[in-house]
């Protein structure tokens, strides 16, 4: 998996883990360094301490020698003078080294010094003892070199050796738990690589066992999947139905004027054209809806204004009709939207019912908790619970339909709903005593 940086989500995490165990390390080391050097520099200086006090004896029983030996860098002894008296073997001849001196209330006292003249370029700890004799005071000065930063060399090559293994732990360790948590990811990438590849929406990514969220996007990919699915086959089926429809009146109106070409002498032209004229309604009455139905897939806006619904209602149901329309409309009830589209809506339920009604058709309107809401009922046949749903389907027609309205296209209740939603509301076929009754809710304008 490579980001838009070029660089691996894995490789990403695995340097990010590794850098981080190199800083803690650092950290880890810094400090183990520093105590590891604080206690070396004690122990240092509790053994200078030692080897100066064996001095200081040897001063105290007057056994002193003038070449003091000594496994230190050096010791000195001075007189009250400031005379060198005596001093270790390499110190010889060398005058005395330091001025340092304990306060006045100690015994002894310790410093380390750099750059002394017997040890140039190295810093020596100095320990400095007084010591009072009959002859006056003695200051006993013992030298030993100071303790690296580092301790030791082996002590420095344990901690990188240390460290570098946590590096390249962390590295390996991360590497192979993002690999891991990974590798889902990457069999659900391929598998939508051979989706893409063969068009084939039946597949499905595979989701891993554990609960995670990886399992939890793999179930949203399979769910839009799903719907993805849905949409082509509803795509597919309504090109297909679409087609029909479209070729049927075609058809028809081939097989007229074929047949009026045979026998054109005694073809009845008039009829001819009439017949024409009508499979040519039917085509534009297609062609218009499907132009409405994609112009409301797109979204393309419609216009907002207020639209009383009362009136809209009586100029729609005034149109004449072959059925009875009674009305019962509460004066009033506006709502905000596309007076147009509106008007469809209602042309179109006020058609279907019309088509499927016996004799009457009732419109009614009222305002119900900040709904408006308009019942269109037929006294017709109805629609079967298990259809309801059905009839919103494009080019849907049931079987009662075929034989009642053999010129409607299908599209009609497809497209109301389709309005209805567009305006934040719903149409939905209900429950009635007698024929089909639709139910449209829309939000009222308050105020």
């Amino acid at each position: 998996m490579v980001t838009r940086f070029g660089r691996s989500v894995r490789a990403r995490l695995t340097l990010l883990a590794s850098v981080t165990m190199a800083l803690f390390c650092l950290l880890a080391s810094s400090l183990l360094l520093y105590g590891l050097h604080n206690t070396a520099l004690e122990y240092r200086k509790n053994e200078v301490l030692g080897v100066a006090l064996r001095v200081v004896h040897q001063v105290k029983r007057g056994t002193l020698p003038a070449v003091v030996p000594t496994d230190l860098d050096g010791i000195q002894v001075a007189d009250t003078a400031g005379r060198v008296t005596a001093s270790s073997a390499n110190l010889v001849g060398h005058p005395r080294l330091t001025t340092f001196v304990p306060d006045p209330d100690e015994v002894n006292s310790t410093q380390i010094m750099c750059g002394l003249p017997a040890f140039p370029g190295r810093c020596e700890i100095t320990v400095v003892f007084r010591v009072y004799e009959k002859e006056g005071e003695y200051l006993i000065y013992a030298f030993v070199d100071t303790v690296p930063w580092y301790v030791t060399p082996g002590v420095l090559a344990s901690v990188a050796g240390a460290s570098a293994g946590l590096v390249a732990l962390a590295w390996f360790g991360t590497s192979r738990v993002v690999a891991g948590a990974l590798a889902p990811v990457d069999r659900i990438k391929d598998e939508l690589a051979e989706i893409t590849a063969t068009a084939d929406l039946r597949h499905r990514v595979p989701a891993p066992r554990n609960v995670d969220e990886i399992r939890a996007l793999a179930r949203s990919v399979n769910l839009t999947l799903d719907r993805l699915e849905a949409v082509v086959e509803d795509h597919r089926r309504f090109a297909s139905d679409a087609s029909h429809d479209l070729r049927s009146p075609i058809t028809a109106m081939r097989a007229q004027v074929e047949e009026a070409m045979l026998h054109p002498e005694d073809a009845d032209w008039e009829h001819t054209g009439q017949a024409l004229l009508a499979s040519l309604d039917r085509l534009q009455a297609i062609v218009a809806d499907l132009l409405t139905l994609a112009r409301l897939d797109a979204g393309e806006p419609g216009v907002c204004e207020d639209v009383d619904l009362s009136e809209l209602v009586t100029e729609e149901a005034s149109r004449p009709r072959s059925k009875q329309v009674v009305r019962t409309l509460q004066p009033g009830v506006v709502v905000r939207g596309d007076r147009l589209r509106l008007a469809r809506l209602l042309t179109n339920l006020l058609d279907n019912a019309e088509r499927h009604a016996d004799s009457t058709i009732i419109v009614a309107l009222r305002r119900h908790d900040g709904q408006a809401v308009l019942e269109v009922l037929d006294d017709g046949g109805g629609i079967a619970p298990d259809q309801r749903e059905y009839v919103f389907q494009r080019f849907a027609r049931l079987d009662a339909s075929r034989n009642v309205d053999a010129g409607g296209t299908g599209l009609g209740l497809p497209i109301a709903r389709d309005i209805a939603q567009a305006h934040g509301g719903t149409l939905a076929l209900e429950d009635s005593d007698t024929g089909a009754r639709f139910v449209l809710r829309l939000p009222v304008k308050e105020g």
